[in-house]
């Protein structure tokens, strides 16, 4: 008997779990981006010129350096929502504990991730590099498609590893490439069921565009929380 939840469901429960969170959940949101934000400020600001081959390899670079860094966040978002969705008290310090919880590992997973996204984002950074002012429509064509394809394999990568952070604070024990493995067993047969949530989550982007971003406050925060009921649905079953 398939005892998962709807997806309907996941994101009712999710709702449930987050009254009387938002507040927090902001608050962490906000600290998180302006930390991010600061590594990235200080960190590109030694690239000077992406024209050249030596400073595109610099920007490639540092962008997967500080891409990589995002692990430990990922991993102290995925702990925070899962003691919402697990309905255990948090605090704004709760989305580092990634800092304090294994960040090696997180690092290392993130690492994977960041290194199959950059393979396929490669073509984007040649093409921007490479378009002429004003640039033709072959140009703009091949841009397009590489920017597409930028888009689509990061969406593949999570419907595969992104309960890898997850995991992570259930299973400490697993190496690196074990979280992944894992990740991989875990949504299989699920990932279709993933993806509907996503873009179930789509029509709240009117709102946030209308609010000039600032419904997103209320969006990200409710969408994670569906993540994390939606891992631990799949974690529930599997036992």
């Amino acid at each position: 008997m398939n005892s998962f939840r709807s997806s309907a469901e996941l994101k009712a429960s999710a709702k449930e779990h987050m009254f009387g969170h938002y507040g927090t959940a902001i608050g962490a949101w906000l600290l998180v981006t302006v930390s991010t934000m600061f590594f990235s400020l200080a960190a590109l600001s030694f690239v000077e010129d992406t024209t050249t081959i030596a400073g595109l390899c610099i920007y490639i670079a540092v962008s997967f350096a500080l891409s990589v860094l995002t692990g430990v966040f990922s991993s102290g978002n995925a702990y925070f929502y899962l003691k919402i969705a697990c309905g255990q008290h948090v605090t704004v310090s709760d989305a580092f504990y990634g800092f304090r919880f294994y960040p090696d590992r997180a690092l290392l997973v993130q690492a994977w991730i960041a290194l199959f996204t950059y393979i396929f984002d490669l073509p984007r950074f040649i093409t921007a590099s490479r378009l002429p002012n004003p640039p033709g429509t072959q140009e703009l064509l091949l841009y397009t498609a590489a920017a597409l394809l930028s888009l689509v394999i990061p969406l593949i990568i999570n419907l595969f590893y992104g309960q890898a952070f997850f995991l992570l604070h259930d299973f400490p024990q697993y190496t690196p490439r074990e979280l992944l493995a894992a990740s991989r067993r875990l949504t299989a047969g699920h990932r279709l069921k993933l993806l509907y949530i996503y873009i179930s989550f789509l029509p709240y982007l009117i709102p946030c565009i209308l609010s000039c971003g600032i419904a997103m406050l209320w969006v990200l925060p409710y969408m994670n929380a569906t993540l994390a009921e939606f891992y631990l649905d799949l974690v529930r079953e599997k036992r």
